[in-house]
């Protein structure tokens, strides 16, 4: 599993990884019943704080990502294929409405630098 977070982010460290764990389950990259690393060691790999790695968990895990089996860890949760595609097209969904604010924002100051 590969994980990059950046302190230099707007976005808080749990959220970079919850973000990319989820992408990685939506993209087939992780698998269901694929086994994650452990709160201490993804905390350890990522030279984070603990509370961190299981706060991003408690996240994927309250979405229904992961599931979390109390003395074996964590892993992908099962999903349903109607499920995974929701959250697909809500993730493209997203995506596309962060495109068209960008587009708007950028002919909007261009037409502000014709009326120069």
């Amino acid at each position: 599993m590969k994980i990059i977070v950046s302190n230099a982010s707007p976005d808080p460290i749990y959220e970079q990884i919850a973000r990319q764990i989820k992408n990685q389950i939506l993209s087939g990259e992780l698998t269901e019943g694929e086994v994650l690393p452990s709160i201490r060691k993804l905390a350890q790999e990522l030279q984070i704080s603990v509370i961190t790695t299981k706060r991003a968990y408690e996240e994927l895990e309250h979405e229904g990502f992961i599931d979390t089996v109390g003395g074996k860890g964590c892993f992908v949760a099962m999903q349903n294929a109607e499920f995974l595609r929701e959250k697909r097209m809500k993730l493209v969904e997203e995506k596309l409405a962060a495109a068209v604010l960008e587009a708007k924002l950028l002919v909007s100051g261009c037409l502000s630098l014709l009326k120069c």
